[in-house]
């Protein structure tokens, strides 16, 4: 079972502890990661995908053409790089743009044939390693914990696109029944799939709208929910949910703090790996949640 790791550009340079988290955690359960080499940015949705189809699509072809030539699917954790190669793999098959991309990427002495899929973190942990083989290496457990999860909805539609699809996209089980594999309860919400309102488009443009999308959200976490912790297997969302919840504390919107983690993250954890390896870098202090989890004693 091998799979080639698509990091985005996120990931490496802004949450690298959510990348040990990956490369700590997959090879125990089995996956083998390729190194995409040469690899660029997806490219995400304010950029190329805006302004020029074109451009998009060949920069797309070629990462996963990177892929192809090593034999992999891509496996990715960030919904971002997610939804946009998705978008690009699902569009490229239409052989007149498939034949433009092609053209621009002789340029470069590549050519993209489809072969390779797109999928995400969340599908590989759930439905190819699955659930037998994750219990077997769990070492803590979440037994008494509650969890809100947080797919983000950039992996959740649209359906028709993507090679890996949820039952019903408006009730995720994905990232929560991966949870409730720990040990924790992951009760639903009303908000479940609801925008954490990152992206450049709101979060660069309009604060104040951005984080309005967060405090609804927190707020329904909170009142529906009140989980011990959040996880999300969307490194954009834990990025907004955790600094953006901070400064909402500051302006005195919300009177509470949930600590965010990214799933593989609380995976490593419950697999016995060092918590200061794969936990570094947030707003929010995650000892206490830690605490908790070691403090339960080794299955």
């Amino acid at each position: 079972m091998k799979f080639g790791l698509y990091l985005g550009c996120q990931i490496p340079f802004i949450r690298p502890d959510l990348e040990v988290s990956i490369r700590k955690t997959l090879p125990l359960l089995g996956v083998k990661i390729i190194d995409l080499e040469g690899y660029s940015c997806c490219p995400t949705w304010v950029s190329a995908p805006s302004f020029d189809e074109d451009a998009w699509l060949a920069i797309s072809a070629r990462n996963i053409s990177i892929a192809e030539e090593n034999g992999v699917d891509i496996v990715t954790g960030c919904n971002n790089c997610y939804s946009v190669l998705s978008h690009a793999r699902y569009l490229l098959k239409d052989e007149e743009r498939r034949e433009k991309v092609n053209r621009i990427l002789g340029k470069v002495g590549r050519f993209y044939r489809g072969k390779s899929k797109i999928y995400h973190i969340t599908h590989v942990l759930s439905d190819f390693v699955g659930k037998k083989k994750l219990k077997e290496n769990l070492e803590y457990s979440l037994d008494g914990m509650v969890v809100a999860v947080q797919p983000g909805c950039h992996m959740l539609w649209p359906t028709r696109i993507m090679d890996v699809q949820e039952e019903n996209p408006f009730y995720p089980q994905k990232l929560k029944n991966l949870v409730e594999l720990l040990g924790a309860k992951s009760p639903y919400y009303s908000r479940i799939e609801y925008c954490c309102g990152a992206g450049p488009s709101i979060r660069a443009i309009d604060y104040e709208k951005s984080a309005y999308f967060v405090l609804t959200k927190l707020m329904s976490i909170k009142e529906e929910v009140d989980p011990d912790f959040i996880v999300t297997g969307c490194s954009t969302c834990y990025i907004q949910l955790d600094e953006t919840q901070q400064k909402l504390r500051k302006e005195g919107k919300v009177g509470f703090q949930i600590p965010v983690f990214y799933y593989t993250q609380i995976l490593a954890i419950c697999m016995g790996i060092e918590p200061d390896s794969v936990v570094r870098i947030g707003s929010i202090p995650k000892e206490d949640i830690i605490g908790r989890i070691l403090e339960s004693g080794r299955r």
